[in-house]
């Protein structure tokens, strides 16, 4: 269909290919700047292409970046100006792009969590819903923005085309944009891997290392030998001296200093290969028994494995996995890790419930008004747990992560009020006719989300009174006090994802107080552009800033007396031409060929070393911030 709409319109005159010099459309942005962009008017680019563009369902994109930082794209009309995040899975080579403009129009579709609601994976990048929504009429300029970019990068836009029907993506570079490797093959950076005899080599001398817990002072469980109180042969939760503690099984107080994802072979799966074939030098061979294979995805991280470890590559990829978490001073297998990992029964790790009724077309609420959920629940809740309820190496369970519907409840019951005729309908129709307010609104989901808690707890009680309640990782710990009172009848630990330059002191002082529990930190990360992938949801300028920037967090997050854990996301980089809904940030402990990231490492064994006087107040967090670190949130509204 996009011959018929673009090749026809172009025939027609209506849409134009770029026929003027790409250089009088090129963006330098300025790296001192906040925010750095330019505005093109469209007739410029694409002379003849219609203003209003009720009729078009995609905004097709020829562009070419120098970086895979993100930025903005958007469109001034005559309500206003409207933009989306993009990142760029190509840097350095011409792409195609078309972007849905539902996206500019409507809010994001219902989903069970923040990123599964505001991802949209394409295929030469993918896109991050923030912005404004409104009609796009009156469409005059593109904009194209960044927010502190990092080295001066530069994008080129040489046509901009409308298709009614998806035309799909297309990678136009003259070169692979991934090696075969798994790395990005445009860019270089000191250590980049150009040959299998050096990484060989790089391996065998990581082989070499010495290997020991004892600079942390760990116990059999990660717990610290040099304080112990009443063990009762499981993880629990203890305030002493008003600073709370996990327990571990032994008794030692113990820290839960972790990471997410935590599983061999990451980092290199690529999704729909003969969709973009040009874009991979040369992909792993698809074996037989799998070598190349991660979740029926080809694999350059499982094919970088096979090449280092042969034919028994996952049992001796998962002893590394210890071995280094040993070396860092991680002794938490945090959640979203790899049934292999954790059964090795090595390290303590953590469990997220699955099957009990957290519904995607309910932003991630449940039914619980459904007869059906309590049953189900109960049973999906016996047979997870019954392979784990003995384990002393399990810390608990959490329930889920970032629901979508906080913040829109009000919005969440008028879908549920437009959608299928369902329990939870019905009970939200029999509750409004007695007022329908957005407070009342908010009350009745609230109450729902209460029953769910309750129902949950309560399972969980029953068929596992060993291991802890871990909660909910919420988006963030700013909840107001319905849901904190709410998680300080249901669970024993509060958690919360909290990706800052460090986490607010203020926001944990009112969520311990509010709640009377002890707090873990489910997700933070920080990332930078030197690899090919996106900058992670908090940006700094270089691998050795990503260093600074961990240790910053971490210790400033344990110097708080309520903070008893954290899990840095992830344990390698994510895909580099994107993961199921898209993300390829640059946030790994190791990266697509199985190599730590030396500065980010080394600061982790820095950071674990000092973690019990931190948290003890005996010494102060370091004070030492990184530089330009800048995150996610919406972009300022300037242009310079």
């Amino acid at each position: 269909m996009f011959r018929t709409i673009l090749s026809v319109l172009i025939l027609a005159g209506l849409v134009q290919a770029c026929t003027q010099t790409p250089e009088k459309f090129k963006i330098v942005f300025d790296s001192t700047k906040e925010v750095s962009g330019r505005k093109f008017a469209i007739k410029d680019i694409s002379p003849g292409l219609p203003v209003d563009w009720d009729a078009y369902n995609y905004v097709v994109l020829e562009f070419r970046s120098t970086t895979s930082q993100r930025f903005h794209v958007g469109f001034t009309t005559e309500d206003g100006y409207n933009e989306l995040r993009i990142m760029n899975y190509a840097p350095g080579a011409w792409n195609r792009l078309a972007i849905p403009l539902k996206f500019y129009r409507e809010l994001p579709g219902s989903a069970a969590d923040l990123a599964a609601t505001y991802n949209q994976p394409r295929y030469t990048g993918w896109i991050n819903l923030g912005g404004r929504r409104g009609l796009l009429r009156g469409v005059d300029s593109i904009g194209i923005r960044m927010r502190a970019p990092i080295g001066r990068p530069e994008i080129e836009i040489r046509s901009i085309a409308l298709a009614e029907e998806d035309p799909g993506d297309a990678y136009l570079g003259e070169s692979p944009a991934v090696d075969e490797f798994g790395q990005w093959n445009a860019g270089d950076w000191e250590g980049k891997i150009k040959s299998l005899e050096q990484l060989k080599s790089e391996w065998e001398a990581e082989e070499r290392e010495p290997v020991s817990t004892a600079e942390y002072g760990y116990s059999k469980y990660g717990g610290y030998l040099q304080a112990k109180v009443e063990a009762t042969g499981f993880f629990r939760t203890e305030n002493i001296n008003g600073r709370w503690w996990f327990v571990d099984p032994e008794g030692c107080l113990f820290l839960s200093v972790g990471a997410d994802c935590v599983r061999a072979g990451g980092g290199g799966d690529v999704r729909d290969a003969d969709k973009r074939r040009n874009m991979f030098r040369e992909l792993p061979p698809d074996e037989p028994d799998s070598r190349a294979r991660q979740n029926s995805r080809i694999s350059f991280g499982m094919w970088n494995l096979y090449r280092r470890y042969g034919d028994d590559f996952r049992t001796k990829a998962n002893e590394m996995i210890i071995r280094r978490m040993d070396k860092w001073g991680l002794n938490t297998v945090a959640n979203w890790s790899s049934p292999e990992v954790t059964a090795m029964n090595r390290k303590a790790f953590v469990l997220q419930l699955r099957g009990i009724g957290i519904d995607h077309g309910l932003m991630g609420l449940t039914d619980v008004y459904d007869r059906s959920f309590a049953a189900a629940a109960e049973t999906s809740i016996r047979d997870f747990v019954a392979p784990h309820k003995d384990n002393p190496w399990l810390i608990g369970y959490f329930l889920g992560n970032e629901p979508a519907w906080l913040g829109q409840e009000v919005r969440l019951c008028g879908m549920i009020l437009d959608g299928q005729r369902r329990p939870i309908r019905t009970e939200l129709e029999k509750y409004l006719a007695a007022g329908d307010t957005p407070e009342r609104r908010r009350d009745f989901i609230h109450a729902t989300f209460g029953k769910f808690l309750q129902t949950i707890r309560h399972l969980l009680q029953k068929h596992d009174p060993h291991h802890l309640n871990l909660g909910i990782r919420f988006g963030n710990g700013h909840l107001d006090n319905a849901i904190l009172d709410l998680c300080r009848q249901n669970f024993d630990v509060f958690s919360f994802n909290c990706y800052d330059l460090k986490p607010g002191e203020e926001m944990m002082n009112r969520t311990m107080q509010q709640t009377g529990l002890p707090m873990i930190i489910g997700e933070y990360h920080f990332g930078t552009t030197d690899r090919g992938m996106a900058q992670s949801l908090w940006q700094v300028n270089s691998q050795q800033q990503r260093g600074v920037a961990y240790r910053y967090y971490t210790e400033h997050a344990y110097a708080h007396p309520g903070l008893i854990g954290t899990a840095y996301f992830q344990w390698c980089d994510q895909d580099l031409t994107g993961r199921f809904d898209g993300e390829n940030y640059n946030c790994g402990l190791v990266d697509v060929t199985d190599r730590p990231y030396p500065h980010q490492v080394n600061a982790m064994k820095e950071t674990a070393r000092r973690l019990f006087d931190i948290h003890s107040g005996r010494i102060p967090p370091v004070e030492q911030a990184p530089e330009k670190a800048r995150g996610h949130e919406a972009i300022p509204d300037i242009w310079e």
